[in-house]
Parts: structure tokens; sequence; C-alpha cells
């Protein structure tokens, strides 16, 4: 079952290395093709805000804010700018259809772009690490404009998300049609489905608490007609590959990266290597400086 530990806090001062995130009502939701601007939170250690870039790509249901704390950390210890995005529908990034791995891969190359980012360094969890190695194996972004992809936990393979997450999704279309006012209202619903505190504190990051019209900053309709999408992958092996520097970390308790879809990984990323911390799914939260070591010395200060 998936768990959450140690949920990395989230800075509201305003400064030049500090994040914030604008207080924002509910998005309105597109439907298109065209890649949309994505929200982001950043870190400079120097002028520099382009070259030698690390992009952070968050899983299901998060937001750039989970990685706030590592964020600081891979500023300081890389001298590297640093952009935690989020990602369509999460965090403030606008709400679209369709909610797939192409059109995902799309916003983040078409970030690149935007801001004219070099030599870049691409990590992604779960979904977002999907995302990564879609925007890794997509021809349209050039080989030379990204140089290390970390992958954390997750695998290029196609499969059926468990029913938690399906669970979680009744569970925030029961708080919405409630109408509830206080965040206590909201968990007693959220019991009902998931017990673990730290899932339904992860989960309740998204809840906009409003007196009768509370909702989630999460398309939810939108997310629960995408489940099948996002245990999805859009490429075979024999399609394409990516050559360069590739890092898995792998959690010891997770089933997410196993024996049967490491081969289809290496197909994928011949130069990849594996790394396994001892924790389950969230690797990052739960071993925060044993992972950062490990993506600090892939990657290496510029």
């Amino acid at each position: 079952m998936l768990t959450l530990r140690n949920s990395a806090t989230f800075v509201t001062r305003l400064s030049r290395n500090e994040f914030s995130v604008p207080n924002i009502a509910r998005s309105k939701l597109h439907t298109t093709e065209t890649p949309i601007d994505l929200h982001f939170a950043s870190q400079f250690p120097s002028e520099n805000k382009t070259k030698g870039a690390v992009v952070i790509l968050h899983g299901l249901f998060g937001s750039a804010r989970n990685w706030g704390a590592h964020s600081r950390s891979f500023a300081r210890s890389l001298n590297r700018p640093i952009y935690a995005l989020d990602l369509r529908n999460h965090g403030a990034s606008e709400h679209a259809r369709p909610m797939t791995y192409s059109s995902m891969a799309a916003d983040v190359i078409h970030f690149i772009r935007q801001h004219a980012l070099s030599d870049v360094s691409l990590i992604g969890h779960s979904m977002g690490g999907k995302v990564a190695m879609t925007v890794a194996l997509d021809s349209s972004l050039p080989e030379s404009a990204l140089s290390n992809l970390v992958v954390v936990d997750i695998a290029p393979a196609r499969g059926t998300l468990s029913q938690e997450f399906r669970d979680y999704i009744a569970a925030m279309k029961r708080i919405e049609a409630a109408k509830i006012s206080t965040r206590k209202e909201a968990l007693e619903i959220l019991n009902e489905y998931e017990k673990d505190p730290d899932v339904c504190a992860f989960l309740l990051t998204n809840l906009v608490v409003q007196p009768n019209a509370s909702h989630f900053r999460i398309p939810v309709d939108l997310m629960g007609d995408s489940m099948e999408e996002i245990g999805s992958f859009p490429f075979d092996p024999e399609e394409t590959q990516w050559t360069r520097n590739t890092l898995f970390v792998k959690g010891a308790k997770s089933s997410f990266i196993n024996r049967h879809n490491i081969p289809l990984a290496e197909k994928f990323f011949p130069a990849m290597k594996i790394e396994t911390l001892d924790t389950n799914h969230w690797v990052h939260s739960e071993k925060p400086h044993e992972f950062s070591t490990l993506v600090q010395d892939f990657i290496r200060p510029l």
C-alpha cells in the first residue's frame, strides 16, 4: 500500500531563493492539444537561471511544494538553478484535457524551451517519473537539451492502477458533493476510505476550504476519467531509446520497480543504473538525506 512519510514543508516567504504559491481559485478547465504554461517554484543559487537546470516533476496528487526541501538542498549542493513544476491538473497549473503522458511531457518540453534551459537534469517521482521518461524518449526535444534523467520508483510499464487510487477519487468526489466547511469534516469522509494519517494529510493538501463550498484544486472528475491513462505509457521499446545518463531509484519495499519490468526499462534506457533505498514508494520523503546524496552524486555540481 502506498505510504507517505515526512512530507516536506513549503516556504511561503518571498525572496530571491524562496518558494511561494499564490492563492488561486478553482482553475478553468481547458481541452487542448496545445502545451500549457506550467506553474513552477524556483531556486537560483547564482545569477545562472538556465545552464545545467534541474527540473523536478511530482507524482499523482502532488505538487511542486512537496519538493521544497529537496529543491533548496539541490540548489546549495549542485550550484544549479532548480525548477519544481506543477504538472497539468495539479498544484497551481491549469486544468486541461487530455491528461496523457504525451500531453504532460509536451508541457514540460514547452517549459524547457520557454525558459531557454540547457543541459537539463530531469527528476521525476512516480507519475512524474513516467512524464520524465516520456520527455527523454520524445524525439521533439533535442537530445543535447537533456543530460541526466532520474526516475524515482516507477518503471516504463503499462498496468492498471490499484483500487486505492480510485478510492481516493471517490472520497474527493464525496467531499466536494457534501459542501463541507472545514478540513475536519473532509477528513471524516476521507477516513472512510483511508486511515493512514500521512496519506490523508497529503491528499488534503489539495483541499481549498471555503464555507459550504470546499473543493479540491485538482479537477477530481477529470482525474477520475484519466486513471487508465495514468497507468499507461506511450512508447514501446522497439520505437525509441534514450542512451544518456539514467538513474532509477527504487524503494526496497515497493513493487513499482521489479524483476519483471527492469528488463523493459533497460531496453528503453541502456545506460541506466539502479540504486535501492530501504523505503516504500515515497523514497525521497522516507530517506531524504540518502536520496539527496544519491542524486547529487549522480548529477554533480556545476
